[in-house]
């Protein structure tokens, strides 16, 4: 054989990329068979039952005409109409406001959200279940006579703080004569001349 001869050429060396790709599978199944099973996942804790709040219910017209009926007599009209607001014992407070017109002899009651005029302060029995409303005009008027009232009763008192004290009428003493004396004992009584 001649050592001319043309050598074989090197045997082509295999290529790495699939042994990688293998690998990196074999990895990514270890990976995947490490992760929890569903069934092992810790399930959020259930949040805590919010407390049992109702809305509350509704408020029944008839409720409310019935009440109204008992109260009325309180009630500040303006013109044909006037507010009130009845006390709910779920919210604690006079939640329920109703608008009142009253056409003749018939009332008529409109829910509203809230009151839109100023609440009677005055005359008023502290233990009534509705909160009656005054027109403005009212308020003002009534406002007025308690400040008149106020400043009448303040000059009065300054007027008598400042008035000269008054003496004290003497208790008039009737007219009596003075008893006549009597002489001392043995002697004699004076004659009366006439």
């Amino acid at each position: 054989m001649d050592d001319d001869a043309p050598s074989a050429p090197p045997a082509a060396k295999p290529s790495q990329v699939p042994s990688w790709i293998t690998l990196g599978f074999a990895l990514g199944a270890l990976f995947v068979m490490a992760l929890p099973r569903p069934r092992e996942l810790a399930r959020p804790a259930a949040p805590a039952p919010a407390p049992a709040l109702r809305p509350a219910p509704a408020p029944q017209l008839t409720t409310i005409e019935a009440v109204f009926e008992q109260w009325q007599q309180y009630a500040v009209w303006s013109g044909e109409t006037t507010q009130v607001a009845m006390w709910n014992s779920v919210t604690q407070g006079y939640s329920d406001c109703y608008e009142v017109l009253r056409v003749g002899d018939n009332l008529y009651f409109r829910s509203i959200p809230a009151l839109t005029r100023p609440i009677l302060t005055h005359g008023v029995v502290p233990e009534s279940p509705l909160q009656f409303t005054e027109s403005a005009a009212a308020r003002q008027q009534w406002l007025g006579d308690v400040r008149q009232e106020n400043w009448r009763q303040f000059s009065q008192g300054v007027h008598d703080s400042l008035a000269p004290a008054r003496a004290t009428p003497a208790v008039p003493v009737p007219a009596v004569a003075p008893p006549a004396a009597e002489p001392p004992p043995g002697v004699a009584k004076p004659d009366n001349p006439k």
